[in-house]
């Protein structure tokens, strides 16, 4: 494996020993895939920082543990990497390690490896389980800052949160299909990725009090768990979907779009207006294609300059904190689609 990096800046950058790394460079034996992978991907993001280092200032590690469909995992690394030339007062260097599904050991074992080794700051978005939050509040009394992203984990000390007014989307996700359908009889499926990811919570939340006041002859009919992850959001629409009636609206909160329209049309209930969240690459062609009526959009790059800005005001590198962490809501339809992310 070619590089022009110090094995102890891949090891620092990919969280592994340095003897693990010389082990993988040197293509030794007894080296996991999964290994290899962290590898090559450190590598990739140092090539992908090389142009900012030759910037002045306090070079700073932090750390992304991040719970998400791939696809939106790298949005989250994209947005990262468009902001950070913009960034004057420290070199920022971020270390993502993400899964599609994560359980509570994957994630307190990645706290508590940054914990030991250090980092600057952690940047996470994972479920609001007891064993999350006290890894999460043990980092922050090793002296380690923690921002949560998109979704939260408020009992904990982080110092802020990141990402959309989760609460605004869901009244915001209730008033279009109220709008789009009326207050006639009919299902409303609603999906999120996980029971335990709060913002996904909140969004549930604010929607159902605000379809039930606008629309009250509309019933809502759950169909979460899927982690937004193809297989598994297949799985749960068809065991839902035996014995339901035509179903008049959807807002899918988690992701897996493709899964949930593909499981409605083999189920002969597509419906009449649905509203997903985030424009990711699936979204956009879905939406584009005219199979989602509404998607609920915010600039992932200004949620990672706001995390950027409020690991360094803590670290004393930028004077004025960070006042507003939430997202605007931008509701794209077919008709006002933006362009595809270039740098701010």
């Amino acid at each position: 494996m070619t590089h022009r990096f110090p094995i102890k800046e891949v090891a620092r950058q990919s969280g592994l020993s340095t003897a693990t790394v010389d082990r993988v460079i040197n293509n030794r034996a007894n080296v996991s895939p999964q290994t290899k992978a962290r590898v090559a991907a450190a590598i990739a993001e140092l090539e992908g920082q090389e142009a900012q280092l030759t910037a002045r200032g306090r070079r700073l590690f932090f750390d992304f543990v991040i719970e998400a469909p791939t696809r939106f995992s790298r949005e989250i690394q994209k947005a990262a990497e468009q902001v950070l030339p913009r960034i004057g007062s420290a070199v920022c260097r971020p270390r993502f390690q993400a899964q599609e599904i994560m359980t509570e050991d994957d994630v307190t074992a990645a706290l508590s490896r940054i914990a030991k080794r250090g980092s600057h700051g952690v940047c996470i978005k994972a479920r609001d389980l007891p064993t999350i939050r006290a890894a999460v509040d043990h980092l922050i009394a090793a002296g380690i800052p923690v921002v949560t992203l998109v979704t939260d984990l408020t009992t904990t000390k982080r110092i802020a949160y990141v990402g959309l007014d989760n609460q605004s989307a869901g009244r915001t996700a209730a008033y279009l299909i109220a709008k789009t359908v009326g207050d006639s009889a009919g299902t409303v499926l609603t999906s999120r990725s996980q029971d335990q990811f709060l913002g996904e919570e909140e969004r549930e939340g604010a929607f159902k009090a605000t379809l039930t006041r606008q629309c009250p002859n509309l019933r809502v009919i759950d169909a979460s768990g899927g982690s937004g992850v193809h297989f598994e959001t297949s799985r749960i629409m068809q065991s839902v979907l035996a014995g339901l009636d035509q179903i008049r609206a959807v807002y899918s909160m988690g992701g897996g779009n493709m899964a949930i329209l593909n499981a409605l049309e083999h189920n002969g209930s597509l419906p009449d207006v649905y509203v997903a969240h985030d424009l990711d690459n699936e979204n956009r062609q879905l939406i584009e294609d005219g199979r989602l009526s509404f998607v609920l959009h915010h600039d992932l790059r200004v949620d990672l300059q706001n995390v950027f800005q409020a690991f360094l005001h803590h670290h004393r590198l930028t004077p004025d904190p960070v006042f507003t962490t939430m997202s605007p809501i931008q509701v794209v339809t077919p008709e006002n689609i933006p362009p595809q992310n270039r740098c701010l």
